[in-house]
């Protein structure tokens, strides 16, 4: 996949629309209303053999040119302009040593868990200050103070493709009164591997138990299934 790409029919464009959303959808789900069978196949079969798109037993689903396109693309640009991904990402823990999960509900990784995270934007002041700002976003949480423990830089390949590269920025605190649901959960430390994690997640939890003054780590991570 190019470092710049235009998917240019609208049908194609509704059909990854839909994927963005949702894990699988059925052949009638991703179809524009009012468009030619004919000619709505046709888009979907050119998805599926440039590979952003993949046919299984519960429908269709993004394959993995699909999930680079997923990650990289914006709501209101057509284009993908690979580059990474600077994140702020919370390791949370309450006086158990639990840590806070989120389930995504996004592609790449839909349905995987992760930490509670989020894009560093160009006009957040500093570092702490996108922290906090996802930490009111994602956990209802004002004015809350944070460690910057770390950086990590996580690549993630399947194949011979690499599907995200991310700089995260890891913040540590502490907390017993976030409210959980069935997105949002605590997980004890020794069931931490029974959960589907993100590519990367469990790794970033584990470096920060070493409690260092900062450090700094570059983690592989491959996934074989989505």
């Amino acid at each position: 996949m190019s470092d710049k790409t235009l998917v240019k029919h609208s049908i194609q464009k509704n059909i990854l629309s839909v994927l963005l959303h949702q894990k699988t959808a059925r052949f009638r789900d991703m179809r524009p209303p009012r468009t030619d069978t004919n000619l709505y196949s046709y888009h979907l079969s050119q998805l599926v053999k440039g590979g952003l798109v993949v046919k299984s037993d519960d429908g269709y689903t993004l394959g993995p040119v699909g999930l680079v396109y997923a990650d990289g693309v914006a709501t209101d640009d057509p284009f993908v302009r690979r580059q990474p991904k600077i994140i702020t990402m919370m390791v949370i823990q309450n006086s158990d040593g639990d840590t806070l999960l989120q389930r995504r509900r996004k592609q790449p990784y839909i349905d995987m868990w992760t930490l509670p995270n989020g894009k560093v934007h160009i006009d957040d002041a500093t570092l702490v200050a996108a922290a906090q700002r996802e930490a009111v976003k994602k956990l209802k949480l004002a004015d809350q103070t944070m460690t910057h423990a770390g950086d990590c830089y996580v690549r993630v390949r399947h194949n011979d493709t690499t599907m995200t590269v991310t700089l995260a920025h890891v913040f540590t605190l502490n907390r017993d009164d976030i409210e959980t649901d069935e997105d949002t959960v605590w997980v004890q430390p020794h069931k931490l591997h029974k959960m589907h994690l993100a590519p990367g997640v469990s790794e970033i939890i584990a470096r920060t138990f070493f409690r260092d003054s900062f450090f700094f780590e570059d983690f592989d991570a491959v996934i074989e299934t989505f």
